[in-house]
């Protein structure tokens, strides 16, 4: 791991001028999104019957978040694939305000991966209550570029959509990135192959031209579930990755160490001037800052290309949260948070994430992100929850995903995973189902409360319990815009 010091050296490249003439999707800016957006009323759920006893595909779910509306907390509408045995997990949208200045572009359309499947499939949303699956990229297709596992969804600035990929045609390493055109064809794999191992998350900062990628591990070893001995066989990752943004070249490696074991979802700060984010190591329960250590030379491919010269500069990583293990009488071994997921407000602000074995949501400011102030936590379900059931519905898991408003007001989380992990650790997520669940948060002074009265519930699914994981507003989120 890379040695740490003060950040107070981090300056904005405000010297790097960017022209903002708002065409396209999304807002001009992260301060845009949270004065201009409309509070949230419909959200896109990924939801699976993979590993349960109930034989249907898995499908995106329309919730109801209007509290005016009669069929609040209700799932509204259930877009089905067309194949069993998906394993839906991350989506993302076809464009985002990193498309703003791009007329033409609409953020329209879902990029929906079937992560055992490798399928790809696309949802029309223009009618927001109803959309409506209108095509679909078959197993094979992906294949031929030798990639599997699709993992996150982002869309760049062109209006083109690249998937970071998690295994090879086999299902074994390396992992890449997948990009597709703006109509949805793959266009081939958008590195050089090589450039990496394994894959799991990535986020980008086009004024900075780089991108942070993180570490799971081959399809073929967390397919069947967690094993220990497959992390002291090293089959886990614990490296993040810092790329040439234009080049798709890997430009630094940083190795966590143990404390990085399964470094997974990773965040930028929104505003693009920044260096700064963070990334969520889930088997160790730490929380890692980076930042990008000013150096005063330009960067040398903009002195060869004659191109107006950038910072340039060493990304540092330092460990600024850490959640201990704790002691349970049915485990024989200290039980981990296992952080899961991360998110950042829009403002920046606070940073929030899920220890889905302890059972936490909790919340840090990070307005000095060396420097975390934990702000407050919420403890419900998992292994030591305080509160069990919500609305006399027991839960059965964790929380997990987590999906926070654009004003930073409400915190909205799932409790399902991965299904062969759901059913080594909550066996009975697969025969219950999932809910999803809601915090209120005052931003002004730093806490959460969990609204008592707020449950989507899985468990009452038509076919069946179904499980639930990613969440997606319709006009962005606080987990899939990027700005130039």
């Amino acid at each position: 791991m890379s040695d740490a010091s003060t950040t107070d050296d981090v300056e904005p490249d405000h010297d790097h001028e960017h022209h903002h003439d708002h065409e396209g999707p999304g807002y001009s800016t992260p301060q845009a999104a949270i004065e201009e957006s409309e509070r949230e009323k419909l959200a896109y759920v990924m939801s699976l019957y993979v590993g349960t006893d109930v034989d249907e595909p898995d499908f995106v779910a329309v919730v109801d978040l209007d509290p005016e509306s009669d069929t609040y907390c209700d799932i509204v509408d259930r877009i089905e694939m067309p194949n069993r045995g998906d394993e839906l997990h991350h989506f993302g949208w076809n464009a985002c305000s990193s498309s703003c200045h791009v007329e033409g572009l609409e953020r329209r359309h879902l990029i929906v991966p079937g992560q055992r499947s490798s399928r790809l499939h696309v949802i029309d949303t223009k009618d927001r209550r109803n959309p409506e699956l209108v095509e679909v990229i078959e197993p094979e297709e992906v294949f031929e570029y030798d990639l599997s596992a699709p993992h996150t969804v982002h869309c760049v600035p062109d209006g083109k959509i690249l998937i970071s990929m998690l295994g090879d045609a086999d299902g074994e390493l390396p992992g890449g990135f997948l990009e597709l055109n703006d109509d949805f064809e793959i266009e081939g794999r958008w590195e050089p192959p090589g450039e990496i191992e394994m894959n799991y998350d990535y986020w980008y900062q086009p004024r900075q031209n780089v991108m942070v990628s993180t570490e799971w591990a081959a399809p073929k070893t967390y397919y069947p579930g967690f094993d220990l001995d497959d992390v002291e066989n090293g089959e886990y990752g614990q490296r993040i990755h810092f790329w040439d943004w234009e080049n798709g070249t890997v430009e630094q490696t940083i190795d966590l160490g143990e404390e990085g074991l399964i470094p997974l979802e990773v965040r930028f700060l929104h505003t693009p001037e920044s260096t700064h984010g963070f990334v969520g190591a889930a088997l160790s329960s730490n929380i890692f800052h980076f930042w990008r250590e000013e150096s005063a030379a330009p960067r040398a491919a903009d002195e060869a290309s004659g191109d107006e010269p950038r910072a340039s500069g060493e990304y540092r990583v330092e460990k600024a949260i850490d959640f201990e293990s704790r002691e349970h009488d049915d485990w024989d071994m200290p039980v981990p948070g296992l952080t899961t997921d991360i998110l950042l407000s829009m403002d920046d602000r606070y940073l929030f994430g899920s220890n889905w074995l302890h059972g936490e949501v909790w919340m840090y400011d990070v307005s000095d992100p060396a420097n975390p102030r934990r702000a407050d936590t919420l403890s419900v379900g998992g292994t030591f929850g305080e509160v069990q059931e919500v609305q006399g519905r027991e839960l059965a898991a964790g929380p997990q995903m987590l999906q926070l408003s654009l004003d930073g007001e409400r915190l909205y989380f799932t409790t399902s995973l991965f299904s062969s992990w759901d059913d080594q650790f909550y066996p009975e997520e697969a025969e219950r189902g999932s809910v999803m669940l809601k915090a209120d948060v005052d931003p002004r002074n730093g806490t959460m409360t969990l609204d008592e009265d707020f449950l989507v519930d899985w468990g009452e699914c038509p076919a069946g319990p179904a499980r639930a994981h990613e969440i997606r507003w319709p006009d962005g989120d606080c987990t899939s815009d990027v700005w130039q």
